[in-house]
């Protein structure tokens, strides 16, 4: 690395971390304003305010907005090389354009690094003593109660269920099938199940269970109003818990989809595009920074300015084009890779144009 190198280098991390040190004590002033009465109501400490709260949203939202802040960042002060004619000396030195993407690619590579780690390990881990304040001081997270349940609890046994109903931990319409090979060997069915959490055990209500011989007539009804059962699947199983993936590291997600394919659950999407979006969403950095350099390294009548609006207006762009294309995959069907990296794939194409232009 060369002096200049160093120089620009600083300059990116050092913008870098003042921009995410300023925007998030804008996020936390009004975080704090808007949830002040919840805290001052339900009497939370100042210490679990700071530690268990903030501590753990500042990493949070600093890496959810961290590739609109690395766009800002170089957009800064690359347009204030530019307007103080540093860039032109540099180019005019012998320097080639190309040779000036170093220092920027290798800051991208440390914030990316970062960003990274932060999501796969960290964030989650913070996300699960922060949600917990929230569900304790400011409002309990609402808990969805899937219908029309088809699941595999284990090879060759099978449920079904109408409707759960979280609220009261309660579903109806139950029933259970064991297959040895694909022959029918016994059914359970009951008109409701409640989970007892004390016993973890649940309770049937007028069930009935057949027993089927080789050929498959029933050599055993049984009935009756009321039964308890230690059956393979929790009350979980049945429930959108509101960002629920928040909360599980890349491993445990990994781990957690493949339970869900193995019990032929359908409802993956949004951990798959989670995972996908973690791996996807900091290489952004380096599109961004590509895009933001060769915007910003050209001296233009309208200065910083100009430049500033340019990158938010695409930063702003690529966020929600994140978000449409991660909304299709949840409800429209589309491949969670695609989704998460059809922003990346689009913006590159921008980029590379822009940087192939951005000498002349």
């Amino acid at each position: 690395m060369k002096k200049i190198d160093l120089y620009i280098l600083k300059k990116f991390i050092g913008t870098y971390f003042f921009i995410v040190g300023i925007i998030i004590a804008i996020v936390v002033v009004f975080d704090l304003v808007e949830k002040m009465d919840d805290f001052l109501e339900k009497e939370a400490s100042l210490r679990a305010i700071i530690f268990d709260y903030y501590l753990n949203l500042i990493p949070y939202y600093a890496n959810m907005l961290s590739p609109l802040l690395v766009f800002l960042a170089v957009i800064f002060f690359t347009s204030k090389l530019a307007g103080q004619t540093e860039i032109v000396a540099i180019l005019a030195s012998g320097v080639s354009f190309k040779r000036l993407m170093f220092p920027y690619a290798l800051g991208a590579t440390i914030i990316v690094i970062i960003t990274y780690f932060l999501s796969a390990t960290v964030i989650p881990v913070a996300n699960r003593t922060r949600l917990e304040f929230e569900k304790r001081y400011v409002k309990k997270p609402r808990e969805t109660g899937l219908s029309d349940i088809h699941m595999q609890l284990e090879p060759g046994v099978y449920i079904y269920l109408n409707r759960y109903y979280s609220f009261r931990e309660t579903g109806d319409r139950f029933n259970m099938e064991k297959y040895d090979d694909k022959r029918l060997v016994s059914r359970l069915s009951a008109r409701e199940i409640t989970y007892d959490s004390i016993a973890n055990k649940w309770h049937l209500k007028n069930y009935q269970q057949w027993d089927f011989n080789e050929d498959g007539i029933t050599n055993v009804k049984t009935t009756g109003t009321s039964m308890d059962s230690t059956i393979n699947m929790l009350p979980s199983d049945f429930k959108k818990e509101r960002k629920r993936y928040e909360m599980l590291t890349n491993s445990e997600l990994s781990k957690h989809i493949e339970e869900l394919r193995n019990r032929n659950v359908g409802n993956t999407e949004e951990f798959e595009i989670e995972l996908r979006k973690r791996q996807a969403s900091p290489f952004a950095a380096y599109i961004l920074t590509l895009i933001g350099v060769s915007l910003a390294s050209r001296k233009t009548r309208g200065g910083m300015g100009v430049h500033i609006g340019i990158g938010l207006v695409l930063s702003f762009v690529f966020i929600i084009f994140l978000t449409l294309s991660s909304s299709l995959a949840v409800n429209g069907g589309m491949n969670p890779i695609l989704a998460v990296w059809m922003p990346n794939i689009t913006f590159s194409i921008i980029g590379i144009y822009l940087y192939r232009r951005a000498p002349k």
